[in-house]
């Protein structure tokens, strides 16, 4: 499910989202996508039992312990620890499971798909934000600073 109308659907409709395996390292890919979705108006709810705390938010040691609905589940974990997840995921009433880009786990995607989840596999969050809702940057590209052309 990531065509592009779903992808649309569900990062306009979902406001909550628990990361799990989201590190307090600021130079990690889930610290960096939690970040962005955080000042793009998301609430982020660390899932990592290693930290108390991730970008002032309490973090929680896994999701059934998360007090509070969350709306999608994006997985920064092996393939091989996403079952239990997504387990997880239908237990506290997710709507969506995301899986990120090289999270690839079939059985996860059918536990979740027989649940109702919307499921979103191989591809992150962050990026489809910014390529549907204008957050992509040229980088440089139209600048003059970067160019396909040889110097004169």
């Amino acid at each position: 499910m990531s065509d592009i109308v779903t992808l649309r659907r569900v990062l306009r409709d979902s406001h909550t989202i628990a990361v799990v395996g989201l590190s307090a390292e600021w130079h990690r890919p889930s610290y960096f996508a939690a970040k962005y979705m955080q000042q793009h108006g998301y609430r982020i709810v660390p899932v990592n039992p290693k930290y108390p705390e991730i970008l002032g938010e309490k973090s929680y040691p896994d999701l059934k312990s998360i007090p509070f609905p969350v709306d999608l589940v994006d997985v920064f974990r092996k393939p091989q620890d996403c079952v239990p997840i997504a387990q997880d995921a239908v237990a506290i009433g997710a709507r969506v499971l995301w899986l990120q880009i090289g999270v690839i786990n079939e059985e996860a995607k059918q536990i979740a798909e027989d649940a109702g989840l919307t499921v979103i596999v191989d591809r992150c969050v962050k990026i489809e934000y910014a390529r549907l809702f204008g957050g992509l940057n040229w980088m440089g590209v139209n600048t003059g600073i970067i160019s396909a052309r040889r110097p004169l």
